[in-house]
């Protein structure tokens, strides 16, 4: 995994290093060759990449991989992306997919707004998921957030007319920017009448960190729009 240091200086995310079980070890050195595109083509070729044309949700920064894991199972006529760049989660992911005999899983380990910048052709996606970005919770953070209008714009490129952008958060203030930023964008619809919050849909497990976060009291956004 390489990034360019001269392109995109602000990045949403840190890499850092995490500590990683046996198992996690094992299933990156052994299992990560047949899940990850790596090298990343030039131009990702979905039917060639999944050898089907069912249709491809891309989760961005998927954690341990619950999200995809539950939605891979229920939804087996759907292809899922998961772009994230620590190996823990990765690692998860991968002894999962293997246990439960996940084929319509793949996973790079990048940058996704780059991913989706240089390598994914306009209106090739069928939903974009970001569960639980990093709030980046001091203002001066605040231009680390993923979600602003350039991220929103570059999403609209690669979505199909009607594809799902669905945002999850459990840090409000992000959560009510991100409802406001979608409020006045005239490329997306929101699935509620009032342009508020969703419930909680089925593709979505109530996760780890999730939880974690209701211990603390915080609440849980969703915010589903579909491109026009």
């Amino acid at each position: 995994m390489q990034f360019d240091s001269k392109e995109r200086q602000i990045r949403s995310f840190v890499l850092r290093k995490g500590k990683m079980t046996t198992g996690q070890r094992k299933a990156v050195e052994e299992l990560l060759p047949q899940y990850a595109i790596d090298p990343v083509p030039k131009q990702l070729n979905f039917h060639t990449i999944f050898g089907n044309d069912n249709p491809v949700w891309l989760d961005i920064g998927f954690g341990n991989g619950e999200s995809i894991i539950h939605a891979a199972q229920i939804y087996p006529d759907v292809n899922f992306l998961g772009i994230e760049v620590h190996l823990p989660g990765v690692g998860h992911l991968l002894i999962e997919s293997e246990k439960l005999g996940l084929n319509n899983v793949k996973i790079i380990r990048n940058d996704a707004v780059d991913m989706m910048t240089k390598h994914m052709s306009n209106d090739s996606l069928d939903a974009v998921h970001v569960y639980f970005p990093d709030p980046w919770h001091k203002k001066r953070h605040h231009k680390r957030r993923i979600i602003n209008p350039e991220f929103l714009a570059l999403t609209t490129d690669k979505l199909k007319t009607g594809g799902r952008l669905h945002y999850a958060s459990d840090w409000e203030p992000y959560a009510i920017e991100v409802k406001e930023l979608l409020s006045v964008t005239n490329t997306f619809k929101n699935t509620q009448a009032d342009g508020g919050f969703s419930d909680r849909p089925e593709w979505r497990p109530v996760t780890k960190f999730e939880r974690r976060g209701q211990k603390l009291n915080h609440g849980s956004y969703d915010l589903i729009v579909h491109k026009i």
